[in-house]
């Protein structure tokens, strides 16, 4: 039996969140075992980024609240809290979907202070999770932005990304459109252990066959990496070459960072499954969410070479690229390595990102 089914047995009852504003109904369905879906009417879809976040964009969309992805290290979990949910279970299952938000969105982009600045989609929970492919709120959503000639990034685990690129390809002839996929993981069962609800690491691979025939420079996001699981040479050297032959352009890297909510259910799943490596990252984490400088000085001698080897150079610090560029094209880029906090999309005040 593995870890996640373990959770099922002993699950809390499913809440209807009768106290939510805009709640339309609860949704349960067969073709989506064990997820309850809240729709909601949403009052905004455009999000303001922090000033204070090192973010590289202003704005950001979420269309799903919760992420059926179900990944045990996701940094969004405690956003879940909010609405008196749990972390843990709670995250994977109830997942809250904006019905109306194209429509919300087009009437904000049409107000004339709008200054056609970037928009990054896939910042809190997954865009393209499996809901979307019950929603189809996606395509509305990138129509809205191309309309207004509003630049746009989107950072997924979803293979569902497919469905939409001849899409994402029209618009791309026009507006700035950047595709980030995230692959942390080369290992099918640790993969599946540890995101139980995403496509396959193969499959998430072929997705960014398909963007990069299209013209598009995709970004591979290995974030994130975990010590004594996925950092070895040999995982990290055969990642590398699998995304390399994909026809990524670039890949970012991040270590493993735990905040609360995601901490505890990260080391639950820890103790299940690797219960000898459970001490060590007890001490790795007791003070920080994030790792500490000496194993990011030390996956960043172990893992640059392997970029360099495989001209995967990136831009950035974890984030898509700051200043957007037009599909097919690209230009000289310096900096690859994520070792700070600001990187794998973990904004510092996750309640404004909704």
């Amino acid at each position: 039996m593995r870890w996640n089914e373990l959770t099922d047995e002993s699950g809390p009852s499913t809440p209807d969140l009768f106290g939510v504003k805009g709640l339309i109904r609860t949704v349960r369905t067969p073709e989506f075992s064990a997820v309850t879906f809240h729709e909601v009417l949403a009052k905004s879809a455009l999000n303001k980024v922090p000033r204070s976040s090192s973010m590289p964009f202003t704005w950001t969309i979420n269309p799903y609240r919760g992420c059926s992805h179900a990944c045990v290290y996701c940094f969004a979990r405690s956003t879940h809290r909010y609405l008196d949910l749990d972390a843990g279970t709670d995250f994977d299952r109830q997942v809250v979907v904006k019905v109306n938000i194209a429509e919300v969105l087009a009437a904000e982009l049409a107000r004339p202070k709008w200054a056609h600045e970037h928009v990054a989609l896939g910042t809190n929970t997954d865009p393209y999770q499996r809901a979307e492919g019950r929603y189809g709120l996606m395509p509305g959503i990138i129509t809205a932005l191309a309309e207004r000639s509003t630049p746009l990034s989107i950072l997924t685990k979803g293979t569902l990304l497919r469905r939409d690129l001849p899409l994402l390809s029209r618009v791309a002839e026009d507006t700035p459109v950047e595709i980030s996929m995230s692959i942390a993981v080369h290992d099918d069962a640790l993969q599946q252990s540890l995101e139980p609800g995403t496509p396959t690491t193969k499959a998430r691979l072929a997705t960014v066959r398909a963007a990069a025939e299209l013209g598009f420079d995709v970004t591979v996001f290995m974030m994130p990496i975990l010590p004594k699981l996925t950092d070895s040479h040999e995982h990290l050297d055969s990642a590398l070459c699998a995304i390399r032959e994909a026809g990524a352009a670039r890949v970012v890297y991040g270590p493993l960072h735990l905040r609360p909510g995601a901490r505890e259910w990260f080391f639950t799943w820890l103790e299940h499954e690797h219960p000898e490596l459970l001490p060590r990252y007890r001490r790795m984490y007791a003070t920080s969410s994030y790792a500490s400088k000496e194993y990011r000085r030390w996956l960043a001698e172990r893992i640059d070479p392997l970029i360099d080897r495989y001209g995967l150079r990136g831009s950035g610090d974890g984030a898509p690229p700051s200043e957007s560029r037009r599909r097919g094209r690209s230009r000289p880029e310096s900096a690859t390595t994520v070792d700070s906090p600001a990187a794998g999309l973990s904004p510092p005040a996750q309640q404004v990102l909704f």
